[in-house]
């Protein structure tokens, strides 16, 4: 006769959608952690990852950009504070400051890089480019840039150099045969010296230095 008194195992909660979701991007973070955000993940493998059925990622993602877009959507919610005290320097801070935030999260512009190869048209990289024409014309009001400047243009070609570097860092380093701390501290350098540049036109077509 069965033992009356064994325990029986308790019944496992069902997962609600949310905790569904937030386990399927954790899952998917982890994998481009640890892969790479090139390797290519599929959504089968991050549903296996989480121990999630793959019917419920395609029924909650539908696809792997969606996905990556939600991943990015988790990383900069968690680090936007963070970003959100430099709107009120003036551009080279900013743009200095913008440096050290894409090396502390290399991760989300992998992940950019990624969306940005597979061509998903809702990607963008400046989500609050309001600010940033505010910003921009409070520079040329207060004469923190040049005021026949193409302010916009000086943003987005500072970002696209930041957002380089940090995607190649690994690389770069090993090419140079530097410690990436190393070619953190000259890369950052060489930065601000482009970014002051900038500002006074040195290097500018037809214009010498005085």
């Amino acid at each position: 006769m069965p033992d009356q008194s064994a325990e029986v195992p308790a019944k496992r909660r069902r997962r609600t959608r949310q905790e569904t979701e937030s386990d399927l991007l954790d899952a998917a973070l982890r994998l481009l952690e640890r892969d790479g955000a090139l390797a290519g993940i599929t959504l089968r493998e991050v549903a296996k990852e989480a121990g999630v059925n793959h019917g419920q990622i395609y029924q909650y993602f539908g696809d792997r950009q969606t996905l990556l877009r939600a991943a990015i959507g988790r990383i900069l919610d968690t680090t936007s504070l963070k970003a959100q005290s430099h709107w009120d320097k003036p551009f080279i801070e900013r743009r200095r400051a913008m440096l050290r935030y894409a090396l502390e999260r290399t991760e989300l512009l992998r992940l950019e890089a990624l969306l940005a190869l597979d061509g998903v048209p809702e990607l963008t990289l400046f989500p609050e480019l309001a600010r940033t024409k505010e910003a921009l014309e409070r520079d040329r009001r207060e004469g923190a840039i040049p005021e026949d400047a193409d302010g916009l243009v000086m943003h987005a070609m500072t970002a696209a150099t930041y957002m380089g570097y940090c995607i190649f860092r690994e690389s770069l380093a090993r090419d140079l045969g530097l410690e990436p701390e190393e070619l953190d501290e000259r890369a950052e350098a060489v930065y601000d010296r482009m970014l002051q540049g900038l500002i006074t036109g040195a290097g500018e077509p037809g214009r010498r230095r005085t």
